[in-house]
């Protein structure tokens, strides 16, 4: 033991790395389907481990960490979050808005009826509402009260407490509730419904997965007979299915394929398009022809395109091939992710910022509809570090700024600050996608190191102190943590479903996305038997991210009593 006390005092950082790899494999251990996630297990060594001493780290590696963590949140959430400020979106906010808004409530009733303390409040809630965050915007606000450092440290100990009690009980809790509870209430079967969407989104044809799932992209080459006299666009809208004649050879010379230019007995064309559709084409066109060179010639590419442009957030499938027009000839839509989850697709599909889609056609008419859409993800892309710092540096200088409720000065922190400005960063990269580059991978790294080191050096640092709390709350916290992780998403699925109107497919996805609880969502569709739940999730989640983390701060105003 003197050789373990000799490392905490000598080298902390060891276990706090110990913490986060212990931590991580232990989160991602499932058993019938279902882990507890990393960030928890994290929390739970941190808080093990510090009962072998007296952990200190200093405060300027916790704000870093943390400010890392929430401003990859941001700047991931940001362009869905200002787009989502919409009338298309209206009932999803309004969602995310009222199960925030009824944790508070829930929270504050708590803390007077059983006088918890501040910390206790806020782990409460960071726990029950499934929002790690909130650990570091309270810390962050109780950190600007000033006080003695003794009073601190507790406060941070009740903060781990409330959090390592409630948070395993509401991510648990929230996984039953979205694909079960919920569709009970709405009193509906989420698998028919979710076949119904299905066949609405497929523009009222019965749902079928061969509907929804990509035909092979082709091109082949055909020397004009029957249609000659004729225009590109007849030939192109008679053969139908989006295919397009991407090249046209005449005596050897290319000739632009205008839709407006007409084709002569003997020309050599390439047409491309879905393969059952382009193998039809030999009786309205001519015979095809094995022409490799013309072929080789075409170059074909296959692009993964980030959707930044808000004029199409919100947008059916069908309205934004009128909005891009032209622009979209030759190019096919192979599929559309949502936060690393494939949507199924249809006339009636809605796109939102963020949205992932997989464009498929010759490269000329792909660049030309990406200009339309957003920017090419490139796997080489890297970090724009000056970006990222500068953003982080004015938000860590916007949450110095505070103004007095009562007695009690009312400041963001530098994690609030630090989420505004990866929000406004977010926003500003989908409005200028040459500046602020962060990759995805690059973003979820940032995002797991940051909390995993800023929740391992809480529970070290605080790990006796939480463990007492954790004995001597701990049922009391159980109880209050199934009222607030319950209530809210109760409230709201019956306000989404019998006041918003929205549908009941939708709300279960919309509850998971509000709740930020990602594992809920893949419930819910394996219930349904159906992508269709992940279509609401995107915009509670930008929401649910930004209004549950600015409750850190909140609690502590209304909860600090000096």
């Amino acid at each position: 033991m003197d050789t373990v006390r000799w490392m905490i005092t000598t080298a902390p950082e060891i276990f706090l790395l110990l913490a986060i790899a212990i931590g991580t494999i232990l989160g991602r251990i499932k058993v019938r389907g279902f882990s507890i996630g990393t960030t928890a297990c994290i929390l739970i060594v941190a808080v093990l481990i510090g009962q072998l001493g007296s952990f200190s780290f200093p405060p300027i590696l916790r704000v870093v960490l943390f400010s890392l963590f929430v401003f990859t949140i941001g700047y991931r959430s940001g362009p869905e979050f200002f787009a989502s400020l919409s009338f298309r979106t209206l009932a999803q906010v309004a969602l995310a808005l009222v199960i925030g808004g009824t944790g508070l409530v829930l929270v504050l009733i708590f803390a007077h009826v059983f006088k918890l303390d501040t910390g206790m409040a806020a782990g409460l809630t960071a726990g029950a509402l499934t929002q790690s965050s909130v650990i570091g915007t309270a810390s962050s606000a109780l950190a600007q009260l000033g006080l003695p450092a003794d009073v601190l440290k507790q406060q941070e100990a009740n903060i781990a407490a409330g959090y390592a009690v409630t948070y395993v009980l509401g991510y648990i809790l929230t996984l039953l509730f979205v694909p079960f509870v919920a569709p009970r209430l709405m009193g509906i079967d989420l698998k028919a419904e979710a076949k119904k969407l299905e066949a609405e989104l497929a523009g009222g044809a019965p749902a079928k997965t061969d509907n929804l799932s990509y035909r092979k992209f082709q091109a082949r080459a055909y020397r004009v007979s029957a249609a000659a006299s004729r225009t590109v666009g007849a030939i192109e809208s008679e053969i139908g299915h989006r295919t397009v004649v991407e090249r046209i050879v005449r005596r050897g010379a290319d000739i632009a394929p205008r839709r407006d230019a007409m084709l002569e007995d003997g020309d050599d064309i390439v047409l491309t398009g879905p393969t059952a559709a382009i193998v039809e084409a030999e009786p309205i066109i001519g015979e095809e022809i094995d022409a490799d060179a013309l072929l080789r010639s075409l170059p074909g590419n296959v692009i993964e395109v980030l959707v930044e442009n808000s004029k199409l957030h919100g947008r059916s499938i069908r309205e934004v091939a009128e909005i891009v027009g032209d622009n979209a000839r030759g190019v096919f839509l192979r599929s559309l992710t949502r936060m690393g989850r494939e949507v199924p697709l249809g006339p009636d599909t809605r796109l939102y910022l963020g949205d992932v889609m997989t464009l498929v056609g010759s490269t000329g008419n792909i660049a030309r509809a990406t200009a339309q859409v957003g920017h090419a993800l490139n796997t080489g892309d890297r970090t724009d570090i000056a970006f990222l710092v500068a953003g982080i540096a004015v938000g860590l200088m916007a949450g110095l700024a505070s103004f007095k409720v009562g007695a009690v000065a009312l400041t963001l922190g530098g994690g609030g600050g630090a989420l505004i400005a990866g929000l406004v960063c977010g926003w500003m990269r989908s409005r200028k996608p040459t500046m602020g580059a962060m990759p995805p991978a690059a973003q979820q790294t940032l995002s797991d190191l940051g909390l995993g080191g800023f929740i391992a050096a809480i529970g070290l640092g605080n790990g006796l102190a939480a463990w007492s709390a954790i004995q001597t709350h701990g049922l009391l916290l159980v109880g209050m943590g199934v009222v607030v992780t319950l209530i809210p998403m109760t409230v709201g699925t019956l306000v989404a479903y019998y006041v918003l109107r929205m549908n009941p497919v939708v709300t279960c996805g919309a509850l998971a996305g509000a709740m930020t609880v990602d594992a809920a969502v893949t419930g819910a569709c394996d219930v349904a038997e159906s992508q269709t739940p992940v279509l609401g999730v995107a915009v509670p989640y930008a929401v649910g991210n930004v209004v549950l983390t600015v409750l850190g701060p909140i609690v502590v105003a209304a909860t600090f009593s000096g």
